[in-house]
């Protein structure tokens, strides 16, 4: 067992002994908003939004992106438990900033045991399908980002998106003109 584990496990511990009322805390957020963000671990959503447990949905994935996955739980998170607006948050320093989709791949690639060679082969082929969602300027694939979730057919127009970039030197939450344009409200709900 790893110290982290045991670390993890005692914390719990202290956590679930002072749960108190957190058991009442119900399934749809508080606050009906939902962030996507990235998995980056400078970043702490309930920190630099305010939020406390139960206020917001927050889906992470690497580099904050509009993947097909989070899409789907953008849309579950509106259409079964409620949220009325978006928040798109990227980063400044970024990690997904520092590699291409043809790095990702060629980690794929190296493999020189000849045991291993048809399994990294069968590696290397999925690899090569995925998309990365590699990028160079956060600002760019945030407006990207937005616009990808805007236009998807199951987002409704009345759903507000807004688009910031988390500055990891400063803690601040920095505004991104076109991207909160690209998610401006296109209809009203009816």
């Amino acid at each position: 067992m790893s110290e982290n584990y045991k670390l993890i496990m005692e914390s719990n511990n202290i956590y679930s002994n002072n749960y108190g009322d957190k058991a009442n805390i119900e399934m749809p957020p508080k606050r009906k908003i939902a962030i996507l963000t990235c998995m980056d671990a400078r970043l702490t959503p309930s920190s630099f939004a305010g939020l406390q447990e139960g206020d917001a949905h927050v889906i992470r994935n690497a580099g904050g992106r509009a993947s097909r996955d989070a899409i789907r739980s953008l849309v579950i998170s509106y259409k079964l438990l409620g949220t009325r607006e978006w928040y798109i948050i990227h980063h400044t320093d970024c990690g997904m900033a520092t590699f291409t989709n043809e790095i990702m791949v060629n980690q794929f690639s190296h493999e020189e045991d000849d045991e291993k060679k048809q399994d990294q082969w069968e590696d290397f082929k999925a690899a090569k399908e995925l998309d990365w969602l590699t990028f160079k300027d956060p600002a760019e694939s945030l407006i990207d980002d937005v616009k990808t979730i805007r236009n998807h057919p199951l987002v409704p127009g009345y759903i507000p998106i807004y688009g910031l970039i988390f500055n990891v030197k400063t803690g601040r939450l920095e505004e991104v003109n076109e991207a909160n344009e690209a998610g401006m409200v296109l209809e009203t709900k009816t």
